[in-house]
């Protein structure tokens, strides 16, 4: 009796495979699969080249971006420096193209005419005749008697560039040289002409002095900074 291979139902039995391809693609497989646990090594192996080359752009590109923000930097302070330096050169250059020496100007005024004016009303009112060689009268002014009280001013200006003033007021009491000269003390006497002038010395003001001349119902006063050598020459030149 020969055997047919059945089982016990009556069913074939499955045949082994006999394909040679199944048997080495099963490991291949298994081996590129990164679920299985395995690792390709060429893979393993290119890892740490990558990292280091991408490192290495990096930091290339921050040294240069670094580096050009360095030589911008020197660029615009060098510039600034540069063009500092060349604006003091031309203001250094206008400067002493342009620069003079100042020289104070006297604004000379007329004042004859107002002095014979004032002395038709009050004949008392004196004035240089002549005025010194050089000086220049720069203010006059005449006040009316219903302007009570009667004043005289005259403001002179030396050769020196010193100012000299005459007042002059039907006033004999000690307000209208308080009022001209402030707060003064006394400094001795000059004798101008054969007449005698009280100094004064002006507390207010800065090397001041003051001739003060009170007689005849009149005080005149020669006052200024130009010394009593200048106030004196001065005096004896009122007429």
């Amino acid at each position: 009796m020969s055997t047919t291979g059945q089982g016990p139902s009556g069913d074939s039995a499955p045949a082994p495979t006999d394909d040679p391809r199944a048997a080495t693609e099963a490991p291949q497989a298994a081996a590129e699969d990164p679920r299985a646990g395995t690792q390709d090594p060429r893979a393993a192996a290119e890892d740490p080249r990558v990292a280091v080359e991408a490192r290495a752009r990096a930091e290339a590109i921050t040294y240069r971006e670094q580096n050009r923000k360095d030589r911008a930097k020197a660029r615009t302070l060098t510039n600034m420096v540069w063009a500092l330096l060349a604006c003091f050169v031309v203001v250094a250059f206008l400067m002493i193209v342009t620069w003079r020496p100042k020289e104070e100007k006297v604004r000379a005024v007329e004042y004859t005419a107002q002095l014979q004016d004032a002395r038709k009303v009050a004949p008392w009112v004196r004035g240089p005749e002549p005025m010194p060689a050089g000086w220049a009268a720069t203010s006059v002014e005449f006040r009316a008697p219903e302007q009570q009280p009667i004043t005289w001013h005259l403001g002179v200006v030396t050769d020196a560039k010193k100012y000299v003033g005459l007042e002059q007021s039907n006033v004999t009491g000690g307000e209208f040289p308080a009022d001209k000269l402030g707060r003064t003390t006394d400094d001795g006497t000059s004798t101008v002409g054969g007449v005698t002038w009280q100094r004064k010395v002006l507390l207010d003001r800065t090397q001041e002095n003051a001739l003060v001349l009170v007689g005849s119902g009149v005080t005149t006063i020669v006052t200024g900074n130009a010394g009593y050598p200048a106030l004196e020459a001065f005096a004896l030149t009122l007429r």
